[in-house]
């Protein structure tokens, strides 16, 4: 059997993207590192795999003045608006070149901030404008690629990548915000890297992989592992006794008992745990835990994220409060 990866958009669109020997490997490579998203570095891999998505879903570029194809309309778009917003006579280096393939190359060579500005306005294209093409105009233009597909692939595609941006209701946005990845993230990494938190840190690393790759029910699961074992790290090193099998509630009971959280913070500690008891849990219960019935159930990415992040935030709370405690 072909070991496919498949995305899913919000609507239930479906995109196999093949996972080959090398990606397997880099991705069990990554598993282990203590960032989960990047937002300064666009790999060449990745840029090349966009412009064969503009190639599908774009189309080609005649310079024939005698026989224009329609899509020309959409690649002379492109490249003029980009270069007038950018303040330049034309894209990349060859002012001779077709409009497309400027943009190509330009695409190819740029930085960081200059490639996203044309991706954004490059799958606004796609999403406005080539969406409303005529099927006749589509196949004259070479256009082989529906712009659904083509906007699932290119958010596949950055995940695959680790790359913190996803294409959004006609902008490109940071997956997280540059506050949650910062202060919530990352630092719940940095406190599980700790003597003693070895499993819920492969849990929480496992998660956002999962996420990246499309596994949203696998991702959602090992938040919650995550957060449990947290709880159940703290135990072990206080010798704090429980249920090999406990979950997130009585752990919560176990640790508020055993003086945790000073006295006067208890009623905080009280209102997060029934936050946590109708959040994450709850959710990771309904999604993963148990049978999902004759329908498939997809978790929308905003609920992924919402699940790993609220299992980062309360990471830091617990290690912290475990720090503080004497």
């Amino acid at each position: 059997m072909l070991n496919w990866v498949v995305f899913r958009s919000t609507g239930g669109l479906r995109v196999a993207i093949f996972e080959t020997f090398t990606k397997r490997q880099r991705r069990l490579e990554r598993a282990g590192k203590q960032d989960v998203y990047r937002y300064d570095v666009l790999p060449q891999p990745f840029r090349i795999q966009v412009v064969n998505v503009w190639n599908r879903a774009i189309g080609g570029y005649s310079i024939n003045s005698y026989s224009t194809l329609p899509s020309n309309s959409w690649w002379d778009v492109l490249h003029d608006t980009v270069a007038q917003e950018h303040g330049v006579f034309f894209l990349g280096e060859d002012p001779y070149a077709c409009k497309s393939l400027r943009c190509i190359n330009y695409f190819l060579r740029a930085e960081t901030s200059g490639a996203l500005d044309i991706l954004e306005l490059s799958f606004l294209t796609v999403d406005r404008g080539i969406r409303d093409m005529s099927q006749y105009d589509r196949v004259t233009s070479n256009i082989r690629m529906d712009p659904d597909e083509a906007i699932v692939e290119i958010n596949a595609r950055l995940l695959e990548h680790g790359i913190g941006y996803q294409y959004l209701g006609g902008k490109v946005v940071k997956l997280d915000s540059q506050f949650a990845h910062a202060q919530i993230v990352v630092p719940a990494l940095a406190l599980l890297n700790a003597e003693g938190f070895d499993g819920p840190a492969d849990e929480f690393i496992k998660a956002f992989d999962h996420y990246r790759h499309g596994r949203a029910k696998e991702a959602v699961a090992d938040a919650l592992k995550s957060f449990e074992s947290t709880m159940k790290a703290i135990c072990a090193v206080r010798r704090w006794q429980h249920p090999a099998n406990a979950t997130a509630r009585p752990l919560i009971e176990i640790l508020i008992k055993s003086g945790l959280i000073p006295p006067g913070m208890e009623s905080h500690f009280t209102a997060l745990r029934a936050a946590l008891e109708s959040g994450l849990p709850t959710l990771s219960n309904s999604t993963s835990r148990h049978g999902q019935g004759p329908t498939p159930k997809e978790v929308p990415p905003h609920l992924v994220g919402y699940a790993l992040h609220l299992a980062a935030s309360n990471i830091i709370f617990l290690v912290e409060a475990h720090k503080a405690l004497k």
